[in-house]
């Protein structure tokens, strides 16, 4: 008799008194544990490029022994800093679904702009307006590449205008801006705080290495661990499901395209303290290497894919490139056609291998 009842407490659900009995709690009921994600084929691909670099490197000690020497390393190395923190603005913009030309030209508008507002008026050959104390350059500077980035924001996600015209046309705007300034001269005798981080060194190695790789491991952490950052690739996959599931689309977006023209910026302060003057043709032709940096390194053009780390990849590859061919004796002339080559190739290799067509 204690058998059956107990039978039928618990196939009825109920206690002896007619209440209904609590919900039984047990592993089944359990939140699901979130496990780490595992490495497939889709992470393997941000290592495609490693061997790549392996390759080039071999090639360069066969064409030059200068190639491995530590001179011509490091300087590959800080060459390519100032792509670098382009090529992480523009891959932060394309995760997003986005797209920014401009930052070819907030690379040389923004340090002409920052030191237009602190140079002295007379005594040299650049007169600007000493608004603001040098030692206010360096921010100055950033706030105009965040202004630029906003201002992008507000064309593409409030007006709604086409955001590759809309940028394309900023470029335009911001180089012609530039070249006004500066009246198309070099700017030279810059202050001391902004040309410190482009030429100082760190235990041996230029400054604006650690910033950099310090800069794409941040970017990388926020995409991987921070909800803010895992949502660019919600948005860039689908931003109408984005959006339904509670992510504030436009302001991710427009928050995304202000960091972009910042490091934009802060690459025209690396750059200027490298070579110790704002050239007058700063960035000109740079968001082609731009592109083909990102696309070799798996950034996908139609948002939602890619890695820091490949597109970290990437700007390293197109760099050494670039120096084999230097180092073999090939003429510049040839960099842009090369560059042209290495991103039809890696649209091929991706449509191929994604399966997806490039509308």
């Amino acid at each position: 008799m204690t058998g059956t009842a107990s039978t039928d407490k618990s196939s009825s659900g109920k206690t002896p008194a007619g209440k209904a009995s609590p919900p039984v709690t047990g592993a089944a009921d359990e939140p699901p544990v979130r496990s780490r994600p595992r490495i497939g084929p889709a992470r393997w691909r941000d290592f495609s490029l490693v061997p790549v670099i392996f390759v080039l490197g071999v090639i360069g000690f066969i064409v030059s022994p200068a190639f491995l020497t530590q001179d011509n390393l490091i300087g590959v190395v800080q060459q390519s800093t100032e792509l670098g923190l382009l090529v992480l603005g523009e891959a932060l913009i394309l995760i997003s679904g986005r797209m920014d030309l401009s930052l070819e030209s907030t690379i040389g508008l923004a340090p002409v702009v920052a030191l237009w507002l602190v140079m002295p008026a007379h005594g040299a050959r650049f007169a600007g307006l000493e608004l603001f104390p040098a030692w206010t350059a360096v921010p100055l500077c950033l706030a105009v590449g965040a202004v630029v980035g906003a201002v992008n924001g507000f064309l593409i996600l409030t007006l709604r205008v086409n955001g590759f015209i809309a940028t394309l046309g900023m470029l335009t705007m911001l180089r012609g801006l530039q070249v006004g300034l500066s009246e198309g001269q070099s700017i030279g005798n810059v202050p001391d705080s902004f040309a410190y981080l482009g030429k100082a060194d760190w235990f041996g190695i230029p400054a604006a290495v650690w910033i950099c790789l310090a800069l794409f491991a941040l970017g990388g952490a926020v995409l991987g661990y921070f909800r803010h950052g895992r949502a660019l690739y919600a948005i860039g996959g689908n931003p109408e499901a984005a959006r339904a599931a509670g992510i504030r689309v436009d302001r991710i977006t427009w928050t995304v395209l202000a960091v972009g023209g910042v490091l934009a910026a802060f690459a025209g302060i690396l750059y200027t303290g490298h070579y110790g003057a704002v050239s007058a043709s700063q960035g000109d032709g740079w968001i082609f290497q731009v592109f083909a940096a990102a696309v070799i390194g798996g950034i996908g053009l139609k948002g939602g894919r890619g890695t820091l780390f490949g597109a970290l990849t990437g700007v390293l590859t197109l760099q050494l490139v670039i120096n084999v061919m230097t180092l073999g004796g090939v003429p510049p002339l040839w960099t842009q056609f090369l560059n042209g080559m290495i991103i039809i190739i890696a649209l091929v290799i991706s449509r191929f291998t994604s399966g997806e067509k490039q509308d």
